[in-house]
């Protein structure tokens, strides 16, 4: 045996082995561990620390059950927030969570993928799968944010660039990577479509703020390759299916893992309690589709730009034409593609879209 195998560490980082384990994503242990609420073998957690099936891990003075597997338990759910709700388990308030609706896993807990504030509706995702959950938070993976958002004022072009150029916040500069005007609004109030490349604390309404206007609604409608349509009311969940999940692994280089089997009656109870927990949604509207605004090229919607070109921003998605409307729809859609493309794979961005790929907004409502 060489020197260096002698000296490599044994286990995993116990951060990672937490995070498989479905107690939360990576980042959010590495704040236990910090914070001392962490013990391994009785003593007091460190940053880095590995561990292995010998070792005991507590939580809060609380040992946690090991139940290691050959492969993760990867499930993810869909859920179009409601206004109104806070992205936390436990509210000292008594606020409304959006944990309150989801269904309890069998194996672990759900992790909220990203968050979105108090006023802000729409798309946000939760999984079973720690590493899942870190891969698509983390800033080197790429994972762009589509919003829609109504904005308050007289919007100039000068302010269009400066947005898509950069503008210096509180907390360091940002912008949007794309801002495509869509259809709606009346008067002062005008509705876009917004893409920002990071999850920073109400990124999206600081940014319009910071040109002196008021973003009076806002919805997430995209989180990389997932979208939200009009199938999906408000207030109501969905869980993805295999080949869903196994795209969405993809795409940040996680391989697949097979869904656990779902009995029948399981399934019923399972949507019985969605029915039962779900608001009902006020008065529908009109329907619309979302198209780029007038003057401006649609994007083919095959994919976000390579890895050499994703500093760049990604453009908003290309809205479905009508071929389809009658056909019924997901309540969401994952784009069928790699998670890398090879070279040479610019050449193919230029041909259309195949159907399944890229989808963007089905036919349906105005964003709420």
């Amino acid at each position: 045996m060489s020197e260096i195998e002698e000296t490599r560490p044994a286990g995993e980082k116990l951060q990672k082995v937490m995070a498989r384990m479905g107690m939360a994503s990576r980042r959010e242990i590495e704040a236990w561990i910090t914070a001392g609420r962490v013990k391994v073998n009785g003593e007091t957690a460190t940053l880095g620390m590995r561990v292995d099936l010998h070792d005991a891990i507590a939580v809060d003075g609380k040992v946690i059950r090991r139940e290691e597997r050959a492969e993760t338990v990867r499930r993810v759910i869909i859920y179009n927030k409601p206004e109104g709700e806070i992205c936390t388990r436990d509210d000292p308030e008594g606020r409304p969570t959006v944990f309150d609706r989801l269904p309890r896993p069998r194996e672990g807990r759900w992790i909220n993928i990203g968050r979105l504030d108090i006023n802000t509706t729409g798309l946000l995702m939760f999984t079973t799968d720690g590493e899942l959950a870190n891969r698509l938070m983390h800033p080197s993976y790429q994972m762009d944010r589509e919003y829609a958002v109504r904005v308050r004022g007289e919007v100039t072009e000068e302010m269009i660039e400066r947005l898509k150029t950069g503008v210096m916040l509180e907390d360091g500069p940002a912008k949007f990577t794309d801002i495509q005007e869509a259809p709606g609004g009346e008067g002062f109030n005008h509705w876009y479509h917004c893409v920002v490349m990071e999850g920073r604390n109400r990124e999206v309404r600081r940014l319009w703020e910071s040109q002196g206007l008021v973003v009076s609604r806002l919805k997430r409608v995209r989180f990389g390759p997932v979208f939200m349509t009009s199938d999906l009311p408000m207030g109501r969940w969905r869980e993805m299916g295999q080949r869903e999940v196994d795209i969405l692994s993809e795409e940040v280089g996680l391989k697949p893992v097979a869904l656990p089997e779902m009995k029948e009656k399981a399934r019923d109870k399972l949507d019985r309690m969605q029915r039962k927990a779900a608001k009902p949604v006020r008065g529908e509207r009109p329907a619309r589709t979302l198209r780029p605004a007038k003057g401006e090229p649609a994007t083919t919607g095959r994919g976000r730009p390579s890895r050499s070109e994703q500093g760049k921003g990604t453009p908003v998605a290309e809205r479905p034409s009508d071929v389809a409307k009658k056909r019924q729809r997901p309540a969401v859609e994952l784009a069928d593609r790699p998670a890398r493309k090879p070279a040479g794979a610019d050449k193919r961005r230029s041909q259309p879209a195949r159907e399944g790929q890229r989808p963007g907004f089905g036919r349906g409502r105005k964003p709420e």
